[in-house]
């Protein structure tokens, strides 16, 4: 069975279920509104079936509630932060809001961020900025007790899916935001509670064979994720790495971090309008758009879409027809609650 979850009711839940957790209510409402949107926007990977996991986090220590980013580096558009492992939403959101105020001043903001606990959907993050008329580039580096993607050419892990993303304002605004992982951990996570395989070539055994088998990342031995696109993916995931993790002084893969899941991110934060006319680059990215959507799409179903359209699409249909969780992560999401004194609310579900 499938749970299918009104936004809003399950906001208020999953709020409560951090503020049971020893999170003030501006913390606890950061960390709800941005696992619905990811949910919300397709991204059920970052939604809100990361709360176990955050929960987990919670009990052994490894994130510290209601932290705030402090800035340790940098001056004029520069600027460098520490997260002091607190949840990464929050966190992320506090150096957003500096950055844009330095955009603001200087026409572009350089910052670099470490030590935060799982910062969640980058998208989010740029989505705001581009909602300001700012563009931003933004590298992400993770850092897990045990890595889960392989080098190209390589058998077992080495990185994590560390992320890229990108965000163009405009009237019809572009969002570029993946994992340099041929599929986000999370998705796997997903496939594996639902007992459903992986499409091929996003998975590796231990011994470095294909498999779409996704218990080889939950269940020794364990085998690995492949990156996207061979060696260009390899390629991003390795410079995210060096630049969301050691230009921002965070921790690293195969340096012995063993505190949970840690993010690193650089981010890159300006004001077009410093280096061309607003309106005519507007006019210009509405064009490049209508242009390539004009191709005849290959699938009558599937016509030709930009970076952040999908995410649009599912939104809307999942802000009218509500959230889909399966019953293996909603029981997991509800043993939470319980183990705070919690109710776990009631809602509507559908057969698989």
């Amino acid at each position: 069975m499938t749970v299918i979850a009104a936004p809003a009711p399950l906001r208020d839940y999953i709020e409560s279920i951090f503020r049971a957790a020893g999170s003030h209510d501006a913390e606890a409402q950061q960390i709800a509104e941005h696992l619905i949107e990811a949910n919300l926007t397709g991204h059920d990977s970052h939604g809100v079936g990361m709360v176990p996991a955050y929960m987990l986090h919670l009990k052994n220590g490894w994130v510290k509630p209601n932290q705030v980013p402090v800035q340790v580096g940098g001056a004029g558009a520069f600027a460098v932060f520490d997260g002091q492992m607190g949840y990464g939403q929050p966190i992320v959101n506090a150096v957003m809001a500096q950055a844009q105020q330095i955009a603001r001043t200087h026409g572009v903001a350089v910052t670099t961020l470490r030590n935060a606990q799982h910062i969640g959907r980058v998208g989010f993050y740029a989505d705001r900025l581009s909602a300001q008329g700012l563009m931003s580039i933004h590298f992400v580096n993770a850092v897990y007790a045990v890595p889960t993607v392989a080098p190209f050419r390589g058998s077992d892990p080495r990185l994590m899916t560390n992320p890229v993303c990108i965000a163009i304002p405009g009237s019809q605004p572009v969002l570029l935001d993946f994992a340099t992982s041929t599929i986000a951990l999370g998705k796997v996570r997903v496939a594996y509670n639902k007992g459903e395989q992986v499409a091929p070539g996003r998975l590796i055994d231990h011994t470095g064979q294909p498999t779409t088998e996704p218990k080889v990342m939950f269940e020794d031995p364990r085998g690995a994720q492949t990156a996207f696109g061979e060696h260009k993916g390899w390629a991003l995931a390795f410079v995210a790495e060096v630049l969301g993790g050691a230009m921002a002084g965070a921790p690293r893969s195969g340096e012995g971090f063993r505190d949970g899941l840690s993010n690193g991110m650089m981010s890159i934060v300006l004001e077009p309008g410093r280096l061309i006319d607003g309106g005519w680059f507007d006019a210009a990215l509405a064009r490049v758009i209508d242009y390539v959507k004009a191709s005849p799409a290959a699938d009558p179903d599937k016509p030709v879409l930009v970076p952040g359209e999908p995410e649009r699409l599912s939104k809307a249909q999942r802000g009218r027809d509500g959230i889909p969780i399966d019953a293996t992560t909603w029981k997991q999401i509800g043993n939470c609650a319980k183990a705070l004194g919690l109710g776990v609310p009631e809602f509507p579900s559908v057969a698989d």
